[in-house]
């Protein structure tokens, strides 16, 4: 099965390949998918389509996209759909160390990751999510993931994603819950 993410992110797709061995995933580098895909909207499914569509009009193949961040509930649901850019900038620490100094001197610190996957197959658009609960503690723990893991503590864990090891990480995240949706999915459509 050959399908397209629409990413160059490496850690990303790094942890979608570990949750599908069988396919041959293209990144955006792969197809010389070279613009600017924007985000404009203030909807994680909005972003995944806009991201999606413009990847799938660039080579025609199966695409997927998807949008993700983490929802604070003390901070209203922020950073949400501004989660790579929740400082200003798209440095991973500064995003971090940002969302930190927000949650000064707030008691709580409840959290939840969330990813929007938009595929489209055949021409025909999809939608799978997945959410992943937990806490944001005060310091960071851990070298693993990618962007706010060191501070995100999943529910039932007290390891943060940072600690966790890739396999434990990807069967309870946000991303490996909505993945394991779309390849059900695919593999229902090729059983059809």
């Amino acid at each position: 099965m050959e399908l397209v993410i629409a990413s160059n992110n490496k850690g990303k797709i790094r942890e979608i390949l570990e949750l599908l061995p069988d396919a041959v995933l293209l990144s955006l580098e792969d197809v010389g998918f070279t613009d600017d895909t924007p985000e404009p909207w203030h909807t994680f499914e909005e972003n995944a389509l806009a991201k999606a569509s413009a990847v799938y009009a660039f080579c025609g193949k199966n695409v997927f996209a998807d949008d993700s961040g983490i929802c604070v509930n003390a901070l209203d649901g922020r950073p949400g759909v501004d989660s790579a850019h929740f400082s200003g900038t798209r440095d991973d620490e500064q995003n971090l160390q940002h969302l930190l100094r927000e949650l000064e001197g707030k008691d709580d610190r409840s959290a939840y990751y969330k990813a929007v996957i938009c595929l489209i197959w055949n021409g025909e658009v999809y939608y799978f999510e997945g959410v992943c609960n937990g806490h944001i503690i005060s310091e960071k723990r851990g070298g693993g993931g990618f962007g706010y893991d060191p501070v995100f503590v999943p529910d039932g864990f007290s390891h943060t994603f940072g600690e966790l090891s890739p396999d434990v990480k990807n069967s309870i995240s946000h991303r490996g819950r909505a993945v394991r949706k779309m390849v059900e999915f695919i593999k229902s459509k090729e059983q059809t």
